[in-house]
Parts: C-alpha cells; structure tokens; sequence
C-alpha cells in the first residue's frame, strides 16, 4: 500500500450512504503509517498500477498477520481490462487502535487466467472506476 490513507471519522456527523456519499466523512493522513481508530475503517492505494488483460480476474485476499489482528481488507475483484490503482478497504474489528504500514503488503492478488475471454469486459461497458488514481471514494 502507498502512503496515502484516508479514515472514516464521525467530526461532521457525516451519514455514509453509498447512493448519495459525502466525503466529510474521511479525513486524509498521508504517511508512513496510519492508526486506524477501533471499531473503523481506513482506505488506502496500491503503489502498482493495475492494467488487467483481457482474459484475466484479479481477486485479492488479506494477509493473515493483519487478520491475525483484527485488520480485515476488502477489495472486490479486478475485473477484465480494468486498470488503476486499486483502493484497499481496511476494517479494524477490534476495540483497540490498530497500525497499518506503507509500502508493505497488506493484501495479495490472485491471478486467473481464463480459458476464454469475456464477451464483454471493464473496459467495453466504460466501468466507472476505470483509470482510477490515488485513493478512490465511492462514486454514482
């Protein structure tokens, strides 16, 4: 993960509401690594840029020693010809603050290699996370 984190705060009283989201609800902490308050949630970027061939998925599954410690990510897989930074969901489940590192692996991808390629991929239905750069918020 890069140096770029972004944290769920309450400072505003901000609703999440993925239909209608409103970034008051994060704060941005850019460094070397972010303390994530118990109980929340961080989101943060992969250093690489992801350009997916066509006929591959990417599914990315959390590291045990994060989850070992109460850190689960989440990221949905990479689709067909999608590319972009990837934006990495961090869940602190425990009721402790808990530390996450830059530029170490929070996660890892897994690569599958289709026997055919999609009828219609990423790019062909102009997704809308399609090119994404730094640490993507939830768009419409």
């Amino acid at each position: 993960m890069s140096e770029d984190f972004k944290i769920f705060t309450n400072v505003d009283s901000a609703l999440v509401d993925p239909k209608n989201f409103d970034d008051k609800g994060f704060v941005d902490r850019p460094g070397k690594e972010c303390i994530i308050p118990p109980n929340s949630f961080a989101l943060a970027r992969t250093v690489e840029y992801f350009r997916i061939p066509r006929d591959v998925l990417v599914v990315c599954l959390g590291k045990s020693t994060y989850a070992r410690c109460g850190i689960i990510v989440n990221v949905t897989p990479l689709e067909p010809e999608w590319e972009g930074h990837v934006t990495l969901e961090f869940s602190n489940t425990t009721p402790l603050p808990a530390k996450i590192y830059a530029n170490e692996g929070g996660c890892q991808f897994l690569f599958y290699k289709g026997e055919a390629p999609p009828e219609i991929s990423y790019k062909d239905r102009k997704g809308k996370y399609m090119k994404q750069t730094g640490v993507t918020l939830p768009k419409l």
